[in-house]
Formats: C-alpha cells, sequence, structure tokens
C-alpha cells in the first residue's frame, strides 16, 4: 500500500535513513568492536547490548527504507478544492459548541495535532475524506460522536 507523503515529509525521512545508516551505525560498530576488545564474549553484557542496538537500528533502516520505497510524493499545487483530499485544509464548525477549527489532513508519518496536522487515518480524517463545503460530518471520536459543518477547503 502506498504511503502519500509531502515532499518535505519525504525528504525529512530521507534525512533520517541517511542518519542511521552512517552516523549510527558507525557508532554501533565502535561499541560492538569496544566490547569485543574486552575479552570472552559469552558474558560480555556490553557486546550484547550492542548487538541488540544493531538488530534494532538494522530492523528500523528496513522499514524506513520499505516505506521510502512504497510512497508517492504529492503535490500540494494540483489538489481539488471541491472535496476534501490529503493535503486539504479543512476550516470546520463544531454544531454542539460552535467553535472553528481548521485542521489539514496528512498521511499518518506527517500527522501533529498541534500544528493542526491530522492523519487521513484518523477517525476524523476518514470522516472528512470526499466530502464538501456545507456538509455535515458526523465523526465517531474517542470523546464520542462530533458533528461538524464544513465551512471551507483550501490547500
Amino acid at each position: 500500500m502506498s504511503e502519500y507523503l509531502t515532499r518535505e515529509a519525504y525528504k525529512r525521512l530521507q534525512d533520517r535513513l541517511h542518519e542511521m545508516k552512517t552516523k549510527e551505525r558507525s557508532a554501533i560498530a565502535a561499541a560492538i568492536a569496544e566490547a569485543r576488545e574486552k575479552g570472552d564474549l559469552s558474558e560480555n553484557a556490553e557486546y550484547d547490548a550492542a548487538k541488540e542496538k544493531q538488530g534494532l537500528l538494522e530492523m528500523e533502516i528496513s522499514k524506513l527504507e520499505q516505506l521510502l520505497s512504497n510512497s508517492r510524493i504529492i503535490d500540494d499545487e494540483n489538489i481539488d478544492t471541491s472535496k476534501v483530499f490529503i493535503l486539504s485544509t479543512v476550516k470546520l464548525k463544531n454544531l454542539k459548541d460552535n467553535k472553528i477549527v481548521s485542521y489539514t489532513l496528512v498521511s499518518a508519518q506527517e500527522a501533529n495535532i498541534r500544528e493542526g496536522k491530522i492523519s487521513v487515518d484518523s477517525p476524523m480524517g476518514k470522516g472528512l475524506l470526499g466530502k464538501k463545503v456545507g456538509e455535515k460530518v458526523v465523526i465517531n471520536a474517542p470523546a464520542g460522536l462530533m458533528e461538524f459543518e464544513i465551512l471551507e477547503i483550501t490547500r
């Protein structure tokens, strides 16, 4: 399954992968070499810890490589604002308390509620996808059912 990412998120993940493959791998290799010099490996806790850390790093590298290879970069210049899609910014009115909120729908990798970015895979994201301005949406959130009206869709 493809993961949709912005150019910025894709670049950030590439940079993280590069750091893991260069700096972190080197640091772990040095720790393994140092622990190996201390003698009997069967009773060497430092060696075991370094090898375990190496295994976890390699697993993380593999996952990140797979994510990047299956990712599709989306360009917000081509976003249709007639309906809610990934990278749409949606202005909503909570019909219970009349508060206005605004969220940008992004991939799970980029979601950050503090920045107003919600995942398209979240209950809110799933409920908003494909909707139009003026539509009322009922979201089954952890706090219970919430009803919103879509006021505006921008990119």
